[in-house]
C-alpha cells in the first residue's frame, strides 16, 4: 500500500485534490444510475416482443418527436419509449460530466466522467445504426448489419451500465471519507478471481446478445435437458443451437465461479460488513436469475420473463463489478487520506 507522501505525489501528478463528499451530486449521480434500469427494461421488452424496427427511422420515430398512436400500441410504446428514456439519459450525462468537470476534486474522476458521456452518445450512434442499417442482410451469417449493430449496443449497454456505477460509487459518502480501504488487507488473489469474473459476466452478457439478436433464444426448447429424450448434448447443431448451448454452458461455469467469489468474500477477515451483504445479495441474483433462464425457455420465451432475464443479468454484472471496484479502490484512487 502507497505512503501518504506516495498518494500525494501521485495525486498532484494526476491533478488532484483531497475531495469532499458533494450530497447533491452524489444523489444525482445515483439517480442517473438508477435510470439506466428503466432505459435496459424499455430495450429488453422491445426485443422481446420483437418492435425493434416499429420506426423504420431514426432518430425520429415515424419523423416525429410524438407519432401519432404510439401510446396506444404496444410495439410503438415499447420502442419510442426506449429512444425516449434514452434521450433522458444523454441530458443526465451531460449534467453530470459538467458537473464534475466544474466541481470534481478528482481528476481521473472527472475524466470518468467525460468517458461515460462519450459512451452514451456512442451508445445513440449503434442504436441508430442498428435501424438504418437494417435493410442490409449478411449472407454469411444469415443476418443484417442492423441486428449485427444491435449485438453491440447490448453490450455497450452493459459497459456504460458499470462507468455511471463507478462514478455513482465514487461520489458516495463511504468512498470518499472511509479512506483505509481494503488493498493491505485483501489477498490480491481475491482481486484478481473478480476480475476474473466480472470477465467471464461480460463474456456471457455478449454470447446473449448474440443469442436474443439472432432469435435463437429458443434453438433448444427443453430445460435443463438439450433434448426431449433427456440429452446432455443437442441432437442437431446450427448456429443457434451453438449460440444457445454455449449460453447455458458460460452459465453452469458462472454459477460455480460467483458461488466461489462470495464465498471468498465471507471468508476473508478484510471484507467489511457491506461487502459481504454484497456477496449475498451476488448469490440471491444468481439464483434468481438461473429461474428466470429456465422459466423463460419452459415457457416458450414469454417477453416478460426474457425481459426481466435481462434485468436481472445486468443487476447481477454490476453487483460484481462494484465489488470488484471497491477490492481495487485503492488502486484507482489515488487522492490522499484526509487529515
Amino acid at each position: 500500500m502507497p505512503t501518504t507522501s506516495e498518494a500525494k505525489q501521485k495525486s498532484s501528478a494526476n491533478g488532484d485534490r483531497s475531495p469532499s463528499f458533494q450530497p447533491a451530486l452524489g444523489t444525482f449521480a445515483w439517480g442517473a444510475f438508477i435510470w439506466i434500469f428503466f432505459i435496459i427494461y424499455k430495450g429488453a421488452f422491445t426485443t422481446s416482443i420483437g418492435a425493434g424496427m416499429v420506426f423504420p427511422d431514426w432518430p425520429l420515430s415515424n419523423g416525429s418527436l410524438n407519432p401519432t398512436g404510439w401510446l396506444h400500441d404496444q410495439d410503438m410504446l415499447a420502442e419510442h419509449g426506449h429512444r425516449l428514456t434514452a434521450g433522458v439519459m444523454t441530458i443526465l450525462c451531460v449534467v453530470l460530466a459538467l458537473w464534475l468537470h466544474l466541481r470534481e476534486a478528482r481528476a481521473w474522476l472527472r475524466r470518468l466522467g467525460w468517458a461515460a458521456l462519450a459512451l452514451v452518445f456512442l451508445q445513440a450512434f449503434v442504436g441508430g445504426l442498428r435501424v438504418l442499417l437494417d435493410h442490409l442482410h449478411v449472407e454469411m451469417v444469415n443476418t443484417s448489419v442492423g441486428r449485427l449493430f444491435a449485438m453491440g449496443h447490448a453490450c455497450l449497454a452493459q459497459l456504460f451500465l458499470c462507468t455511471i456505477a463507478a462514478i455513482a460509487v465514487a461520489s458516495s459518502r463511504p468512498w470518499i471519507e472511509r479512506r483505509a480501504g481494503l488493498r493491505a488487507a485483501t489477498p490480491p488473489g481475491l482481486r484478481r478471481y473478480a476480475l476474473l469474473c466480472l470477465g467471464l459476466l461480460f463474456t456471457q452478457l455478449a454470447i446473449a446478445a448474440v443469442m436474443r439478436h439472432s432469435f435463437a433464444g429458443m434453438a433448444i426448447p427443453t430445460f435443463p435437458h438439450s433434448t426431449p429424450e433427456g440429452n446432455l448434448l443437442p441432437s442437431v447443431w446450427s448456429f443457434a443451437v451453438g449460440i444457445q448451448f454455449a449460453h447455458r454452458v458460460m452459465a453452469a461455469v458462472l454459477t460455480l465461479a460467483l458461488i466461489g467469489l462470495a464465498s471468498s468474500i465471507w471468508l476473508s477477515r478484510a471484507a467489511p460488513g457491506a461487502m459481504r451483504l454484497g456477496a449475498g445479495a451476488l448469490l440471491f441474483l444468481l439464483a434468481l436469475q438461473v429461474f428466470l433462464g429456465a422459466a423463460t425457455v419452459l415457457s416458450g420465451r414469454s417477453p416478460y420473463y426474457a425481459t426481466w432475464h435481462v434485468i436481472i443479468g445486468a443487476s447481477l454484472l454490476v453487483t460484481t463489478f462494484l465489488i470488484t471496484w471497491v477490492l481495487h479502490r485503492e488502486q484507482v484512487d489515488y487522492t490522499p487520506a484526509a487529515a
